[in-house]
């Protein structure tokens, strides 16, 4: 029997309404009304895997348009089937190549030195704000934007806006409205003034000279693709405050990092992106009438795959509510088991071609921290569940002396 519609208990509970559901469901397939839609919650690598099977789900009817018009904006998490594919051959030649994950991880720990140099003194500093703004700047850079146009202060605003706001109705909600209109709006004057000069090798020309069936994409897509870009990996500031809180609670830790261990850094952030909350679940429309462990999934179906319950999930993880990277050390990740961007083939599927970027830069954003000499002073550390994205309420203040 499906349950009744599920958008409030989601709105109160946050991150625990789904696990909370699955515990109850002993694991199996929830149907529900979500939004007012027919609906069915899954959890799991199996159910990670039948999500992301060619064939099974679409997801430009599945995005709800807040979503859309604060986080993605109308580009390539909008397309399916050949449209998508062709559109993320961009960002899979964009993001994939290795010198260029590399060089962007070289400046933003760069920049961060940079700034650390200016935190010290013995004044408080939110460690989410100032890691956001070099984000910002270092992939702003990485991208090619104009001197001129990197407003590092305004644009970090912006860009977090979009995330803080993309599953809320309220106040923050507006906020990143305004930011993606205002941005998208600046971004396309970018691109067209960048297609008046010779293309060049950074991401910003690429975009803006690239071609689909013979044409160029209009200004303000190509502006949404560049945005898709630089938004996330200013994200990665939500992981950064995580890791501040993570090396302060778990304190043995910080050794490997501190001495450069990169594989250890490796598992440090796997495990920082499976044990912290940032994505709840993901969600896919059926095409065509379907069945997963016995459940009917009727054609148009809203399918939500429940990452957050997946990523502390006891048959998957052993001890789940423990934050161990070592759980991560000398095996490999299998593409349905770790999902905080998606599963399966990031090359060819809806997999974030950006998650070696997320690594990458997070890699070298830990290792810093864990070598700045600094102490947490006290304030409110805590996370709030029911908050989407949530966050440490404090922001994870630290003072360098």
């Amino acid at each position: 029997m499906a349950l009744g519609d599920q958008t409030l208990p989601f709105a109160t509970k946050g991150y625990a309404w789904l696990p909370d559901l699955r515990r109850r469901s002993q694991g199996r397939p929830i149907p529900m009304r979500f939004g007012g839609q027919r609906a069915v919650a899954i959890s799991g690598p199996e159910a990670a895997q039948f999500f992301y099977a060619e064939g099974n789900l679409e997801r430009h009817t599945a995005l709800p348009e807040p979503v859309v018009d604060t986080l993605f904006g109308r580009g390539v998490h909008t397309l399916d089937d050949e449209a998508h594919r062709a559109r993320k051959a961009l960002f899979v030649a964009l993001l994939m190549h290795q010198d260029g994950i590399d060089n962007l991880a070289s400046l933003t720990g760069k920049i961060f030195d940079e700034a650390a140099d200016g935190w010290r003194g013995g004044k408080a500093v939110r460690l989410f704000d100032e890691s956001a703004k070099v984000l910002t700047d270092a992939v702003s850079r990485w991208t090619g934007v104009p001197g001129d146009e990197r407003d590092r202060d305004a644009l970090t605003a912006d860009l977090v806006a979009m995330v803080d706001g993309f599953a809320t109705l309220g106040p923050r909600h507006v906020r990143a409205r305004v930011a993606r209109r205002r941005r998208e709006h600046r971004f396309a004057q970018i691109i067209d003034a960048v297609r008046g000069q010779e293309p060049t090798d950074t991401p910003l020309s690429v975009i803006a000279h690239h071609l689909e069936d013979g044409r160029l994409l209009d200004s303000r897509t190509a502006a949404v693709e560049l945005i898709n870009i630089i938004r996330p990996t200013t994200a990665v500031a939500w992981f950064v405050a995580f890791a501040g809180h993570a090396l302060d609670r778990w304190p043995g830790t910080r050794a490997a990092l501190r001495a450069g261990d990169d594989e250890y850094t490796r598992a440090f952030v796997h495990e920082l992106r499976r044990f912290y909350p940032f994505a709840p679940f993901l969600g896919g429309r059926a095409r065509h009438d379907l069945s997963f462990q016995r459940t009917s999934i009727p054609r148009g179906t809203l399918v939500l795959l429940d990452v957050y319950g997946q990523h502390h999930d006891e048959r998957v993880w052993p001890d789940p509510y423990e934050f161990r990277p070592e759980r991560f050390l000398g095996r490999p990740v299998g593409a349905f088991e770790l999902i905080p961007q998606g599963g399966g083939d990031p090359r060819t599927g809806h997999r974030c071609p950006g998650e070696q970027i997320t690594i990458a830069v997070l890699g070298t954003l830990v290792q810093r921290l864990a070598k700045l000499d600094h102490y947490v002073p006290p304030q409110n550390s805590s996370i709030d569940l029911s908050r989407v994205p949530a966050r440490v309420h404090s922001g994870w203040q630290i003072v360098v002396p």
